[in-house]
């Protein structure tokens, strides 16, 4: 494992593969989209190689599924669960990339009265989805999940927020 270089995505993979207890990289790619795609994304490509690289690592275990399709199935070793560990209780902060496509299209000269509404429009959208899933599933996540959510929901209104001020900004110098 010393030559492993852990990267936010093998820990991703590694604490899918800890919750589910076992689980095929087409598993990982499905509770990933399912759970933390609204924070962070990852390819399914991506997935498949992490598994992949966490196995030549001696990170996860892998078996073959008896019959059936013979799906590979995943299962954290002590190195990997230990690594996860470790991974978890590290404190270190790492600044925020936020990657925002409208942010960096406004910051090359695209019209604010064009791009205003349709974010608006979409962060609205995705605030609301947060706020069904806390309501409807707020009481079953772990305090870690509930957190997560509630960050995704702090962060659409702040988006919400920016992007109302973009848009009422633009309308007041027209």
């Amino acid at each position: 494992m010393a030559d492993t270089r852990l990267t936010p995505p093998s820990y991703l993979v590694l604490g899918i593969v800890e919750k589910l207890g076992e689980a095929s990289p087409y598993d990982v790619k499905v509770e990933a989209a399912r759970t933390v795609a609204p924070f962070w994304s990852m390819p399914h490509a991506q997935v498949y190689t992490q598994c992949d690289r966490l196995v030549e690592a001696g990170l996860l275990s892998e078996a073959r599924q008896a019959g059936g399709r013979n799906r590979r199935v995943l299962r954290l070793t002590e190195q990997g669960r230990a690594a996860l560990r470790g991974w978890l209780a590290d404190p270190e902060f790492v600044p925020v990339e936020a990657r925002e496509r409208a942010i960096l299209k406004l910051w090359f000269g695209a019209e604010p009265d064009v791009l205003a509404p349709a974010q608006l429009d979409a962060h609205c959208d995705t605030l609301a989805n947060y706020e069904g899933l806390a309501e409807s599933v707020g009481e079953l996540l772990t305090r870690g999940q509930r957190e997560a959510v509630e960050f995704g929901i702090r962060y659409e209104r702040m988006m919400v927020e920016f992007w109302q001020w973009v848009h009422t900004r633009d309308a007041a110098e027209s």
